[in-house]
């Protein structure tokens, strides 16, 4: 059996608590991965997606659950020194990748209206399509704890709707294929501080529309919410799990409409059949008599 390296015996030895319990944890809550599933882990080159690769290597070893792993990267038309360093960290960390090339930052480059839509929408199909002629069922991304959070707030605040960015979904467009999300419950700061323990230097932003810029910058909709994230923690510091527990605990009878795909519901219309129901629930949760 192959041996770990140091920085994989980090995650399970000084990160047990805060990244591979959680990652576990993740893993096991939404039933991310079942009996011989074949997953097509996609690395990126960032922090997220390297430490989700060294975790799924792990697991696979020793999971009692067979499953497969293929270490996916795909080359969008990175810089060369960008390229470099991909492939410098995934020897670093023992992770066998297999790059496959695509044209997609040169298909962008010209759209003016949100061509970063696009590059995602693109991404996120050449992954698709190159798994699953690699015969896997799933694809793994390395969103985390504080994407899910970030998304939640985008939507209400930008979107005008309650939605959240699920642990796993089925695939629209390819038969048979799931994406999951495997670090769901790992936050942020565990990452780079598993980052920084190991002395390990990832890219950060390798679009070639922002590569003279950093990626922390940028002035997106996403770091504003982040801003806005790092000014509540400072009066609320439990407000992260707050914002998570707020759709999973989402109660349809003080809502005024939602939506089940093309299936629209009002509150109107029982309104007059659940009067007493509904009553009840308004009296305990009426937040503007309250204040008034």
């Amino acid at each position: 059996m192959e041996i770990p390296n140091d920085i994989e015996l980090s995650v399970v030895n000084k990160f047990r608590k805060t990244v591979w319990s959680k990652f576990l944890k993740g893993i096991k809550e939404y039933k991310l991965i079942e009996e011989n599933d074949k997953i097509a882990v996609c690395i990126s080159g960032g922090k997220d997606s390297m430490l989700m690769a060294v975790c799924m290597k792990r697991l696979q070893r020793y999971s009692k659950i067979p499953f497969e792993v293929e270490f996916l990267v795909m080359d969008p038309g990175y810089s060369p020194e960008n390229r470099r360093r991909i492939e410098e960290n995934a020897a670093k960390l023992e992770i066998p990748i297999k790059i496959f090339e695509t044209k997609i930052f040169k298909a962008v480059t010209n759209i003016d209206n949100n061509p970063c839509y696009m590059c995602a929408r693109m991404r996120r199909g050449y992954l698709y399509k190159t798994a699953q002629d690699m015969g896997c069922n799933k694809i793994a991304l390395g969103h985390h704890f504080d994407d899910v959070i970030e998304t939640i707030l985008m939507g209400m605040l930008y979107g005008s709707q309650v939605q959240t960015m699920m642990p796993k979904l089925h695939s629209e467009h390819f038969e048979g294929m799931q994406l999951i999300r495997p670090l769901y419950m790992v936050r942020e700061d565990d990452i780079i501080h598993w980052c920084r323990y190991n002395g390990l230097e990832f890219i950060r932003c390798a679009c070639i529309m922002t590569e003279n810029m950093t990626c922390e910058g940028g002035g997106s909709k996403r770091q504003e919410i982040k801003i806005l994230l790092r000014k509540l923690r400072e009066v609320n510091p439990a407000v992260d799990k707050n914002i998570f527990r707020s759709v999973e605990n989402v109660n349809l009878q003080t809502i005024i409409s939602y939506h089940m795909g093309n299936e629209y519901h009002h509150f109107l219309d029982d309104y007059d059949e659940g009067k007493s129901i509904r009553g009840t629930v308004v009296g305990k949760h009426d937040t503007d008599s309250e204040d008034k």
